[in-house]
């Protein structure tokens, strides 16, 4: 889409979050989440192609895009609490999570805390998934450390946070959203320091909500993530219930990446529930 959404500033539980709602105001209701770091205008590709059908709600994490920082921790069970405070403003209709990485982590919690009202839940590299073993914990520490000299002003950060988006968002089709990425990455270094810190922590593990997700879950995973392969969340899909799984192209947000693949599969999930 050539033009963002207005944005309006809600109050969602303790802190103002801005919120976009755009496309077929009487389509089935997706509610977009974003990774740390990232921003609402990740989900423009996926908006362009099913804009006339879907009704797109997203969001900017604090301290992300439009929405202002607040101090609250930057987490996933925080953000859960942000999504659910916004499901409760949208009304009794059931809707449509897709979730991104951390983004992914909130939807899970918040699914398995409020299965009426979840109609499908797609993961898409979704944090909340890989055991937080002794490797994952000291990978954490590391990430939190880079992302704790960003917020300190270390002059090599911007070069190194560069570098860093190649390997995350590695694709051609995504190189001016990578680089609006990497333009905010002083801005958001406080929250990803803190979300990483986060992830080396038991809270991060997820697994256990598995089964008390009750909607189809859609798991759609670029192949070529380097930050949450593919061959550690590979055993806990399964604990789905009701789950299908589909690869695409990519590092770490196949709707942006590989968005005409990525936007037939979700038309067909969404139609599958209907």
């Amino acid at each position: 889409m050539s033009h963002a959404p207005p944005c309006e500033i809600l109050n969602l539980g303790a802190t103002r979050v801005a919120v976009a709602q755009t496309g077929n105001p009487d389509g089935p209701r997706v509610i977009c989440l974003h990774a740390v770091g990232h921003g609402m205008a990740d989900f423009w590709p996926l908006i362009a192609r099913l804009g006339d059908r879907f009704r797109f709600i997203l969001l900017d994490w604090p301290g992300h895009g439009e929405s202002p920082a607040d101090a609250l921790p930057c987490d996933a069970k925080r953000y859960a609490e942000i999504l659910n405070c916004l499901i409760d403003q949208l009304g009794d209709q059931p809707v449509i999570l897709l979730g991104n990485s951390i983004g992914g982590a909130a939807a899970i919690i918040s699914a398995a805390a409020r299965p009426a009202r979840i109609r499908g839940l797609v993961l898409c590299n979704s944090g909340g998934l890989v055991p937080v073993s002794w490797m994952v914990r000291g990978f954490c520490r590391v990430m939190h450390w880079f992302f704790t000299a960003g917020m300190n002003g270390a002059r090599w950060y911007p070069r190194a946070y560069s570098l860093y988006y190649r390997l995350v968002l590695p694709t051609a089709q995504v190189a001016d959203r990578r680089q609006q990425i990497v333009d905010q990455g002083q801005q958001c270094a406080r929250q990803l320091a803190e979300a990483w810190a986060s992830f080396a922590t038991p809270a991060a593990d997820l697994r256990s909500l598995a089964d008390k997700i009750r909607c189809p879950v859609w798991i759609a995973w670029a192949r070529g993530d380097r930050v949450i392969p593919w061959m550690f969340v590979r055993a806990a899909v399964s604990g789905f219930t009701d789950h299908e799984i589909s690869f695409f192209n990519g590092g770490h947000s196949a709707f942006m990446e590989d968005p005409d693949a990525f936007a037939q599969k979700l038309e067909a999930f969404v139609l599958r529930l209907a």
